[in-house]
Parts: C-alpha cells; sequence; structure tokens
C-alpha cells in the first residue's frame, strides 16, 4: 500500500482545479496497477479550497525550513497559507501512520507535495533543490519517496 498525489490519480485537487494525470507517467501507473493506492491532497487536508491562489515557499527555502519555522508558505496574493500546509502535512502523516504505510508518491514543484524541486517564492517559475513541506515531513518521518515524473 502507498499514498499518492490525489491528482496524479486523476482528482482535480491542483491549485487551478485541474488533475496532474495527464503527466502521471504511464508506467507509473502500470507498475501500482495491481495495489492499494491511497489518494491524499495535503492542501485540502489542510483547509484550502479548490481551485485556490498559487502559493510558493518564500525565500529560495524548503519544505525542512518552513517545518523548522524559518520561512512561511505565502500565497500568489500575499496570505500567509502556512498553517494550511502544515497541518495539511500532519494529516498526511496520520493517515500513513494509521495504515502502516511506508511509501509516497509524488511530484516536482509543489509547495507540498514536491519531491527534489520546488519553485523559489517568486511566482516566476524558478525552481530550486529541495523539497515540499509535506515531503519534507514524511521523509523525517522515515517513508521513502518517489517522483511520478519530473
Amino acid at each position: 500500500m502507498r499514498l499518492c498525489s490525489a491528482c496524479l490519480l486523476g482528482l482535480e485537487c491542483r491549485y487551478n482545479g485541474k488533475s496532474n494525470l495527464e503527466k502521471a507517467s504511464e508506467q507509473l501507473l502500470q507498475e501500482f496497477r495491481n495495489e492499494n493506492i491511497i489518494p491524499v491532497c495535503p492542501e485540502q487536508l489542510g483547509g484550502l479550497p479548490t481551485p485556490r491562489t498559487p502559493s510558493e515557499i518564500q525565500g529560495g527555502m524548503s519544505g525542512e525550513d518552513v517545518l523548522d519555522g524559518r520561512c512561511k508558505v505565502i500565497s500568489k496574493n500575499g496570505e500567509d497559507v502556512t498553517p494550511q500546509f502544515i497541518k495539511g502535512a500532519y494529516e498526511v502523516l496520520k493517515i500513513a501512520q494509521s495504515l502502516g504505510i511506508k511509501e509516497y508518491i509524488g511530484v516536482q514543484k509543489s509547495p507540498s507535495c514536491g519531491c527534489g524541486k520546488t519553485y523559489d517564492g517568486t511566482f516566476t517559475k524558478t525552481l530550486i533543490d529541495g523539497d515540499g513541506v509535506t515531503v519534507a515531513l514524511l521523509k523525517r518521518n522515515g517513508m521513502s519517496i518517489k517522483i511520478a515524473y519530473n
């Protein structure tokens, strides 16, 4: 059993109300076809609506820095959505722990479920190395992370 970013499975939960199904690799979907996959959207679990204003981790920092209180997640219109991102991350962790799940399948670029790359907080589509808030928390708790696509 694995957790997976819900948008990869066709759920229209991204900030713009769309999914990432078209970007998910057919190989990945085939690989896990016979397994139980639990879809999660940390941003929705944290209380954010869909669609929602895009958000980025500010200051060229990562999800680790958000969890440690060194920076915030700010929406494009200037709203501090850090509490919702942190709450969503902990809700995903609760789901994983309650079901004994040890692997998460995510995407790059997202401030919540981004794996390895996120935007730098300037809303200019500039990528930096780092994980989103949820992925950072899951890694801290020993979960394995798989990137669905780059």
